[in-house]
């Protein structure tokens, strides 16, 4: 797992309430200086390798864009700074700031310990009072205190939004246990009427934007344009047991990148977009003169090839979603951060380490999600998708 960037935006929290008010809550932003991303490609296809392998301990990777929210965990509340991942369901503190106890603190007499693609953490389980916004308030929350931890620099731990199934397996010695997500209690508290999460992301315009919007219970109609795609939940294990979905078909221009109907998953905590290695192969092949750096882990992309880039399309539930030109490319005044080499044009399209077939055959990181409104449906079991103001735009290196 990746030590956070100084990047790590700030985001508004809405809270959906049953009252259909909106409570918006600012976030606070982490920052760092020098190569602080060196090496997250690899991350992210040790992430894509670890979820692949296992369905019951996903990771959040720490990467360039990491989204993150100010949660209050007892009573009188301790607020920590904690990630927002679609592609995990536990909700921990402590690899920052400690876990403060209060009089709500219930210590459940159970070991809490989830190894993810590159890192851990392991601790004991209380149940505790989370507040999320002043009238978002859950009792009993499942809360891991992380007491040992590798590579969560810079935040206080995740708040896990995946589904519940990838609880299991983590307790011990109650390891059959299913514990009960964020989600699933607002939902059973009467907090929010579904379980559904919005996602709004966007590009960076400046070194720090407060620039993400996050809607606990439903969609907010403002952030998107148009009407919002929705497929159902893919059958297809192992991405199945995430926020899976198939895309029945993407290219580059005149390439066939997926041939067919495949599937993968959508994953905020996932920083590029990964395609399995055969899909990579020919939408690398297809980009005259671009190569795989092996000191980054990025696909070089040469400076006269920029101008004749096409867009990457991917076919989700029979609309077209385009990543164009600006979409998969790392902007220049960012190469430092990647550890890259200055006046080098990186992209920001990966290959997963394995060949297509394997049932996760793509991931649907915050790249993708910075173009897009992502909605994550639990109620209808199923994942959307629509246009927003930063679907299209202009490349400007």
């Amino acid at each position: 797992m990746r030590s956070f960037s100084a990047l790590l935006f700030a985001v508004l929290l809405t809270a959906s309430r049953s009252t259909l008010s909106l409570v918006s809550i600012p976030l606070t932003k982490l920052e760092r200086t020098g190569s602080y991303l060196q090496g997250a490609p690899h991350a992210d296809r040790a992430r894509a390798s670890f979820l692949k392998s296992r369905t019951t301990t996903p990771t959040s990777n720490l990467a360039y864009v990491q989204y993150t929210t100010s949660v209050g965990v007892g009573s009188p509340a301790t607020y920590y700074n904690l990630v927002v991942d679609t592609g995990s369901s536990i909700t921990f503190v402590g690899t920052g700031k400690k876990y403060v106890r209060t009089s709500t603190s219930i210590p459940t007499g159970q070991d809490v310990n989830v190894t993810y693609g590159s890192g851990f953490f392991s601790g004991v389980e209380y149940y505790d009072t989370v507040t999320l916004a002043a009238d978002f308030v859950i009792t009993n929350q499942s809360i891991g205190d992380a007491l040992q931890y590798s590579d969560f620099e810079g935040v206080d731990g995740i708040i896990g939004v995946g589904p519940v199934a990838l609880t299991q397996g983590t307790l011990s010695p109650d390891i059959n246990a299913l514990i009960p997500t964020i989600m699933d209690n607002a939902l059973n508290q009467d907090l929010i009427k579904k379980q559904i999460l919005g996602v709004s992301f966007a590009p960076a315009t400046a070194y720090n934007d407060t620039n993400g919007v996050i809607t606990y219970g439903g969609i907010d109609h403002a952030l998107y344009i148009g009407k919002i795609t929705h497929v159902p939940v893919t059958e297809t294990s192992p991405a199945s047991a995430y926020w899976g979905i198939n895309v029945t078909d993407s290219t580059y221009g005149t390439h066939t990148i997926i041939p067919q109907s495949t599937a993968g998953i959508v994953d905020t905590g996932t920083t590029q977009v990964l395609l399995a290695d055969d899909f990579f192969q020919v939408y690398l092949d297809a980009i005259p003169g671009a190569y795989t750096d092996d000191n980054t882990g990025l696909i070089v992309i040469p400076s006269s090839s920029v101008a004749g880039m096409q867009p990457l399309n991917f076919k989700i539930g029979g609309h077209e979603f385009s990543m164009d030109t600006a979409a998969q490319l790392i902007p220049l005044d960012q190469n430092t951060a990647w550890g890259g080499q200055d006046g080098v044009q990186y992209g920001i399209v990966g290959y997963l380490g394995t060949d297509s077939g394997e049932g996760f055959d793509f991931v649907i990181g915050q790249k993708f999600m910075e173009k897009y409104y992502a909605v994550f449906d639990g109620h209808d079991n199923r994942v959307g998708f629509a246009y927003t103001e930063h679907t299209f735009s202009t490349y400007s290196p």
